[in-house]
């Protein structure tokens, strides 16, 4: 073995690697590593690529059920939903390159979500996106936000496959580090699903698709870092996407994948060659020997180092059947694709490299893809200070606003995060494909339809994340129980889940901490509400660098993807009101609850951080027993034909889903709330939690709704009022005919259509 070090210490540090484990390399090896096998080391022991703080948190998660068909481990999740159809899904961020080249940075996140789905050989029929940006007020965020809406457009919209939901959030916890998640899901189109182990030694490894260029350098380190004002000089850790080609290659695939020919494939996302390679062979317990001479370039004169390391969009590994390879080979020439045999399965389990007739880099697979760094951290006993002190606001202390219920509704409809996101959807092609059943903006979730079956399937992305912050814990839950509620308003059936987990360092005790209680929190309620988590992305180190060196981190948001299968796609409802007449009822806890009920909060409420300043108090505590209860009668409700509008309460509470509801149904609603004196008409109507969910229903069918309610939610369910007509006004009295809110349909409009287009046309 060599004492002598092939690397220095500044070079182990700029791969973001720790001397500890620079020494740990060096023992697995036998020997130093030199430059090439350093870059390997640095991108797959990142924490993007690893997850050596989080793997340990993630055990806990429940990943098996009864239409689980591919769980963790794998490119994508795939959920069974009978009638011979699979469902492939799964979620990922693109933060930092977002927040250094925004168009690029969403634009390529597409295109590597996409990737993941038809790896497995399924068709991408829908995307959904998870965003978060600073003040919307300030010039950097409306950049941002801009730069990432277009990027995301683009891909999307030239790939032809429809962005169909979503969320938008804003909050300064999110400047200068914006959030950018994307979910795809695709149908299975091949027999079997395509699997990442290579095996059969000697068969042919062939790289397919773009070529390879210097761009998207060391990507999954970048990712791993916090971000600084020197960040900016890592563009080229932002790859560069062609949707165009992407496509092609979408077809290709599909293609190859049918002729059987094809054992094993991976995306070539983060990482590039690195990941593929030693993912492929690690999973297969096999080696690969790769001759980068082969390998298709668009540059000239690069080295071993940047061949492994670039992340160039739009390429794929297959590892083909012996003697199959020129068939394959043929697909995506035809296709306009580049299609090379670049190495061999080897019996050997290590990855070679080599490069003009000798070897650039020799590493076990398993070192460099399965046998990484594991970091199993003490979690604090106690919450972090900011915590504790939050939690000492009681609402007690909370003097009423001067502003009128009125003012106070208007003003919270006009803040970034709950208005119209119209300005955002619109630039997306949510028809393309034909099967959007359900439009952004119109429902609770997105829906597909299956062509040739009745069925549908329901996605949303949901995160609570000032609730996260406060409570890492109850915000963890209820992040799950709004995924499933949201999904339950549209008439599905909540099967499984994709989360995307982004906070801070898990290096500090709080970041630690706040991981740690929010993965306890989302295991917990997966398990009760019988939703397993097939996969996902985890995204640490979410911070700036401020001006005195210190980090600020985001709020830790881990946003829960989920998807749902809707029996009858003809029975989905939206949010809107429909029909003068029809009765509004609020299923969950009353109205009556009282203000000890930890379950119904102002605590990390929109209410008291837009109105009063303040982000503080304990946030609902999720009944996870109730939330099953109430989903399941709003989901038969809608499957018998009794509810014709669902809409579940989430920021701004009981006023704000009512103002949605009228103006999505563009129809006002009297409602007389079942209370007189009641210690605080702002939680009466700006509260939130308490699992509920606002749904209308027909005359006609309000005697056989009120009896099954009633014999389901015996104390749950409340009826609020009745349905206007056209273009009225949203009026709310308490039971003894005492005005709380009286407001216009125009005044609704005008306060929930302006804040987006104000800042952003």
């Amino acid at each position: 073995m060599s004492q002598t070090p092939l690397v220095t210490e500044a070079e182990i540090a700029a791969e973001g690697l720790k001397p500890q484990e620079y020494s740990e390399i060096v023992r697995r090896l036998g020997r130093h590593p030199n430059r090439t096998e350093l870059g390997m080391f640095g991108v797959m022991w990142s924490e993007h690529c690893c997850y050596k703080h989080s793997r340990p948190l993630l055990k806990q998660f429940p990943t098996q059920g009864p239409r689980v068909l591919v769980g963790p481990g794998e490119n994508a999740g795939v959920v069974d939903l009978g009638d011979g159809l699979r469902l492939a899904f799964k979620i990922e961020s693109h933060n930092h390159p977002s927040a250094i080249e925004p168009f690029q940075g969403a634009a390529t996140g597409v295109g590597g979500i996409l990737r993941d789905i038809f790896t497995m050989g399924a068709r991408p029929i829908a995307l959904l996106n998870a965003l978060r940006f600073g003040d919307l007020k300030e010039p950097k965020t409306q950049q941002l936000v801009k730069g990432v809406v277009a990027g995301i457009a683009h891909y999307g919209n030239c790939v032809g496959v429809p962005t169909v939901g979503g969320e938008v959030y804003f909050d300064p916890c999110y400047r200068g580090n914006p959030l950018v998640n994307v979910m795809a899901l695709g149908l299975m189109e091949t027999p079997e699903i395509v699997k990442a182990a290579a095996s059969g030694v000697g068969n042919p490894v062939l790289y397919v698709g773009a070529t390879t260029g210097r761009d998207g350098m060391g990507g999954a380190s970048f990712a791993s870092a916090e971000l600084t004002d020197e960040s900016i000089s890592d563009r080229p850790a932002v790859q560069v996407g062609d949707p165009f080609l992407e496509k092609c290659l979408i077809e290709a695939c599909l293609e190859a994948f049918q002729t059987g020919a094809v054992v094993a494939a991976q995306d070539m996302g983060a990482a590039g060659l690195t990941c593929s390679t030693s993912e492929m062979a690690a999973k297969g317990g096999v080696g690969i020997e790769l001759n980068l001479d082969k390998v298709p370039v668009r540059e000239a004169g690069m080295v071993p180092y940047e061949f492994l390391l670039s992340e160039s969009q739009e390429r794929m590994l297959f590892v083909a059947a012996q003697g199959r390879e020129a068939e394959l080979m043929e697909i995506f020439h035809r296709w306009g694709l580049q299609a090379v045999v670049v190495g061999q399965v080897i019996a050997e389990p290590v990855v070679r490299v080599l490069y003009r007739g000798e070897v650039a880099a020799e590493v076990p697979a398993r070192a460099l893809a399965e046998d990484t760094p594991v970091y199993e951290r003490q979690c604090p006993s106690e919450p972090p200070a900011y915590v504790q002190q939050a939690q000492q606001w009681s609402v007690e202390q909370l003097a009423l606003p001067c502003q009128s219920p009125s003012e106070i509704l208007l003003t919270l409809l006009a803040t970034p995060s709950i208005a119209s996101k119209a300005w955002v959807y619109r630039q997306y092609d949510h028809e393309v494909q034909n099967n959007t059943l359900v439009f952004p903006g119109d429902a609770d979730a997105a829906v597909i339809r299956l062509r040739g079956t009745q069925k549908g399937i329901a996605a949303t992305v949901d995160c609570p994340s000032r609730y996260v912050y406060l409570d890492p814990y109850e915000g963890g839950k209820a992040a799950v129980a709004e995924a499933a509620r949201n999904l339950s308003c549209v008439g599905a059936e909540p099967l499984a889940v994709t989360d995307n987990l982004n906070f801070g360092s898990p290096e500090t005790p709080v970041g630690y901490w706040q991981l740690a209680q929010a993965c306890r929190g989302l295991a917990e309620a997966c398990r009760a509400l019988g939703t397993p988590v097939t996969g996902g992305n985890v995204s640490l180190y979410n911070e700036t660098i401020d001006s005195n060196g210190q980090p600020r981190p985001i709020y830790p948001t881990p946003v829960v993807g989920m998807v749902g299968l809707v029996p009858n796609w003809q029975q989905v409802v939206g949010q809107g009101f429909r029909a003068a007449g029809d009765a509004i009822y609020l299923l969950g806890l009353p109205l009556t609850t009282p203000l000890s009920d930890p379950r119904i909060s102002l605590g990390g409420s929109e209410y008291l951080a837009q109105i009063h300043g303040l982000v503080a108090g304990r946030p609902p505590q999720v009944d996870l027993d109730l939330e099953r209860r109430v989903q399941s009668v709003c989901r038969y409700g809608i499957q018998e034909g009794w509810i014709a509008s669902a809409h579940d309460l989430s920021e701004g509470g009981l006023a704000v889903a009512l103002a949605e509801s009228c103006l999505s149904g563009q129809r006002g609603a009297k409602i007389q709330l079942p209370v007189g004196t009641y210690p605080r008409w702002d939680v009466l109507l700006f509260a939130e939690g308490g699992a509920r969910i606002l749904v209308s229903v027909p005359p006609t069918k309000q005697t056989a709704w009120e009896a099954y309610v009633q014999a389901q939610l015996p104390d749950a369910w409340t009826r609020l009022g009745v349905v206007n007509g056209e273009h009225t006004e949203l009026c709310i009295d308490t039971c003894d005919n005492s005005p709380l809110i009286k407001v216009t349909m125009e005044e609704l409009a005008l306060a929930w259509r302006s804040p987006l287009p104000k800042y952003l046309d």
